[in-house]
């Protein structure tokens, strides 16, 4: 890794940073930055523990002078999302985050930075190792697997916290404090259906949507960006209505909190349908690059005949229900909130899409800062996919965080920050999966708020962490916790 990162101001939180995101963490599979974060707290001579579910818990008592405060917790989340651009060569299990300096920024090379959470991350190892910042009695909460399920803080047990205080690190504005946040609820859709023969004097086809910005799936859904697997549909539609297209594979996005990057299919036509079909497709494709050429300049979708056409496909009236029922599931955002300004309400993310082998799965992200909207519109996917003969699960249901206005921690962030800055900062809420809602209903009586360093284009090859953000957060950080409340 780049002694450039290491080299960063504020040291202390870009060493940690380096130190974290040389440990692979990837959802899920978080075994090795557990054992890490233990490692650390234990090197300090800090209680440090594991609860039921893995998440791990540090204590540090309060400096000199600051007995007399609230406890606090500070909280980030330990895993990351991994994604990475299709000609990137890079193993997440075994490797660390290869990151560079641009500008006043920090990137990865071809993958996610893990800024997400791994700032504020940093920033509570760089406090706990600390013999300068003033602060109350800590407990410093990792959590796990807050990127696929939420199941960390789902799973975290009441009693064992202590603090009355919670801030959560995980906000990507820097002029933001975050009062609120969306819940969420995975929708899954899945089939089975019997492929056929690919009928005699047909051509392959590979199809190929990529070059799109991606992003987070609920902080970024509001943006007009382009989803691949739409984008896909769209074509697979008009190829089937106009050419009697036919499916065979279809590849399409990854992670359910991810806006789709890519997708791929596999198709089959009649030969004698081949130069108009290509014609067509190309009609459509350039209809779709002028729609999105300001939120997409970068949208390629590539047409490349198969040396060997694929044996088998769906069949056709398998593939009439489904591209209809792709086309009638909603994604993007569902309604904007009437409560604040600006703030998405509901909205759903077609995520991911594997057909093939006789095997049909689509997953979706829907989210919503009101719990009966989630549900509502969960219900209007699920009514699109059932209609087509689908089974549809709903799993990993979250809660919003409903804001509290009269929050004694938000009344000592407001004027703290219009100080150093000379400007107020923007009080709302987000629609993102923060923790805060699911760890209230184990702790309702904490008070909750969330800040964090400016981060962009998270949950995609494109993130970004800016430098001089994370000193204006770092600073606004360690001021904070030398004016928590008295007890």
């Amino acid at each position: 890794m780049s002694q450039e990162i290491r080299n960063l101001e504020p040291k202390a939180l870009w060493n940690k940073f380096a130190d974290l995101n040389a440990v692979p963490r990837p959802s899920k599979k978080e075994d090795r930055v557990i054992a890490f974060m233990k490692n650390f707290g234990e090197s300090l001579g800090l209680e440090t523990f594991e609860d039921e579910i893995r998440n791990v818990i540090i204590r540090k008592p309060a400096t000199a002078g600051m007995e007399n405060r609230k406890p606090i917790v500070l909280q980030g989340h330990l895993d990351m999302v991994h994604q990475k651009n299709g000609d990137t060569a890079f193993d997440f299990d075994t490797q660390g985050i290869d990151m560079y300096v641009d500008g006043d920024w920090v990137r990865a090379r071809g993958t996610t930075l893990g800024a997400d959470n791994g700032l504020g991350v940093a920033a509570i190892m760089a406090v706990l190792e600390s013999t300068t910042i003033a602060h109350p009695a800590i407990e410093a909460l990792f959590t796990i697997d807050e990127e696929t399920g939420m199941t960390g803080a789902l799973n975290l047990q009441g009693g064992i916290l202590q603090g009355q205080i919670l801030l959560n690190l995980d906000t990507e504005e820097d002029d933001e404090i975050d009062i609120g946040c969306a819940g969420g609820i995975d929708v899954t859709a899945t089939a089975e259906y019997d492929e056929e023969e690919t009928p005699e004097g047909s051509v392959g086809y590979n199809i190929t949507v990529k070059g799109l910005n991606g992003g987070h799936s609920g902080m970024d859904i509001h943006k007009g960006l382009g989803n691949a697997n739409k984008i896909m549909n769209r074509l697979l539609f008009d190829g089937f209505d106009n050419f009697g297209l036919q499916i065979a594979e279809i590849k399409g996005g990854s992670l359910r909190n991810a806006i789709p990057r890519e997708s791929v299919a596999k198709v089959i036509i009649a030969e004698v349908y081949d130069e108009a079909f290509v014609f067509d497709m190309q009609q459509i494709v350039n209809e779709i690059k002028t729609e999105l050429k300001t939120t997409e300049p970068n949208l390629e979708v590539v047409f490349e005949k198969l040396e060997a056409t694929p044996a088998k496909v769906m069949p056709s009236i398998a593939q009439f229900y489904f591209v209809r029922a792709m086309y009638t599931a909603h994604n993007g955002v569902y309604s904007m909130s009437a409560d604040f300004d600006n703030l998405v309400e509901t909205s759903n993310n077609i995520a991911k899409v594997m057909l093939g082998e006789g095997q049909l799965t689509v997953q979706c992200l829907t989210r919503s800062s009101v719990e009966t909207a989630k549900f509502d519109l969960a219900n209007g996917l699920r009514s699109a996919f059932e209609l087509m003969g689908c089974e549809v699960e709903f799993s990993g249901s979250y809660p919003g965080w409903t804001p509290n206005s009269k929050s004694e921690i938000l009344d000592v962030l407001v004027p703290l920050y219009e100080k150093q800055n000379g400007e107020k900062p923007r009080v709302v809420a987000c629609h993102a999966g923060l923790e805060c809602g699911i760890l209230g209903t184990n702790y309702p009586d904490m008070d909750m708020i969330s800040f964090g360093p400016t981060i962009h284009g998270a949950h995609s090859p494109d993130e970004r962490a800016s430098i001089s953000s994370s000193q204006k957060f770092w600073k606004f950080f360690v001021e904070i916790l030398a004016n928590i409340p008295l007890k």
